[in-house]
């Protein structure tokens, strides 16, 4: 499929709406992914159509909404190459998916004196629960640094690694810096090393085609929302014989096999143990949606129109005076970056008067700013639906504030 911007913008009803008399120019798309008229659609449909409560009905409305989800469950598997729909879990997000893997495997295999590593350059959703569970067991958290430019220090892997070390979780793409980090060859050192391994793939999903067999991971974790899907679904992928050996984390109803009182309840089998209550059954279906909408698309299209917008707005960027971009030339979907000495806060407010929609703050990412010495970023994200017109807007509009407010 060729590429056509005003076609898929066209898909995009948000994107025709004013915001202070400018038109929406919407640069936060790692924050969250606006959603294309067949999501909206497919999630309409279910709730006018179609709902009902999924698993435990046996009239036809249940029956439906069941085989519906558990469709998604086998696209998802396809999505990401999974082995089988049985690797995949229904989650809320990224940040419940890993929760879940720290307090369902991490919980009940870490021991104290045993020791996980996590990245300089994680979101706090792949940072807290770790810190978490290795407090309560006490395990110790190993860290592996950044390098100046803002990759990942690999060589220093094998140097935090000992007998005692269990999992090394590590994120697919920064959201803050865009870096690509190479999560084959970490995993494969890992794997050689007897860890476990956990790729938080939020940032990644949207950009390439995630093979989950080609890396090698065990447990690979997105959010729809960032997929031009809904909130509250997302996948967690876990190796079936990870996922059979661990317990549930949440209990309730349709993770169980049998209950019993006062005790000697059991569970159901993997995935449906980790899926307690009622699920987000239309955001399920919609999730299923946004993933058809990318597919269609196709990766190699997607990569390429991406590359090539990226490309042109760091050259814009570049003209800007006194701008100070963070992070490595090769990037995925964000530039972020400071003006001046001016707090990105106030940049960013300016900006929003223009109608160009970023992020400001620290990006769930506070060791990361760290790292730079500053208390919060600009970030300007792009998507599919982005055009080379909003680059120059943002570079004009950012030329136009130091102008206004001075270096």
């Amino acid at each position: 499929m060729t590429f056509d911007l005003k076609r898929i913008r066209a898909d995009f009803p948000i994107l025709k709406r004013e915001v202070n008399g400018q038109p929406l120019a919407y640069l936060d798309s790692a924050a969250s992914a606006q959603r294309p008229l067949a999501v909206i659609d497919a999630e309409s449909h279910f709730y006018k159509h179609g709902y009902a409560a999924v698993h435990r009905g046996i009239h036809t409305l249940s029956q439906i909404a069941t085989t519906d989800m558990e469709n998604v469950r086998s696209q998802a598997a396809r999505f990401l190459n999974a082995a089988s729909a049985e690797e995949i879990v229904f989650i809320k997000g990224t940040t419940e998916g890993i929760n879940l893997v720290a307090n369902s495997w991490g919980g009940s295999q870490l021991q104290a004196g045993d020791n996980l590593i996590i990245t300089a350059m994680e979101h706090h959703a792949n940072i807290v629960p770790w810190q978490m569970v290795a407090q309560r067991t006490g395990a110790e958290i190993r860290v592996l640094p950044l390098t100046e430019n803002g990759e990942l220090a690999v060589e220093k892997l094998a140097d935090l690694i000992d007998e005692r070390t269990r999992l090394l979780a590590v994120a697919h793409v920064s959201n803050v810096l865009g870096t690509v980090n190479p999560v084959k060859a970490l995993v494969a050192q890992a794997k050689a090393a007897g860890l476990v391994t956990l790729v938080d793939g939020a940032q990644a999903v949207m950009h390439e085609k995630v093979d989950v067999q080609d890396i090698g991971c065990d447990f690979y974790v997105f959010s729809g929302h960032k997929l031009y899907g809904p909130t509250g679904a997302g996948i967690l992928y876990g190796r079936k014989a990870l996922l059979d050996e661990m317990p549930p984390w949440e209990g309730g109803g349709s993770m169980i096999d049998n209950v019993l009182l006062p005790m000697g309840t059991t569970w159901n089998k993997a995935p449906w143990r980790f899926e307690a209550g009622t699920p987000n059954t239309g955001g399920i279906i919609g999730l299923g949606a946004a993933l058809h909408y990318v597919e269609t698309l196709g990766f190699d299209v997607i990569h390429q129109r991406e590359t090539s917008l990226m490309n042109y707005a760091l050259e814009k960027l570049a003209d800007v005076p006194d701008l100070t971009i963070y992070g490595p030339a090769t990037r995925y979907g964000v530039i972020a970056f400071n003006l001046g000495k001016h707090h990105a806060f106030d940049v960013g407010s300016f900006l929003d008067q223009y109608g160009i929609a970023i992020r400001t703050g620290h990006h769930c990412a506070m060791p990361l700013m760290r790292h730079y010495n500053v208390p919060a970023m600009c970030r300007a994200s792009f998507a599919i639906y982005n055009s080379e017109a909003e680059a120059d807007r943002l570079a004009a509009g950012l030329t136009r504030i130091h102008r206004l407010l001075g270096g």
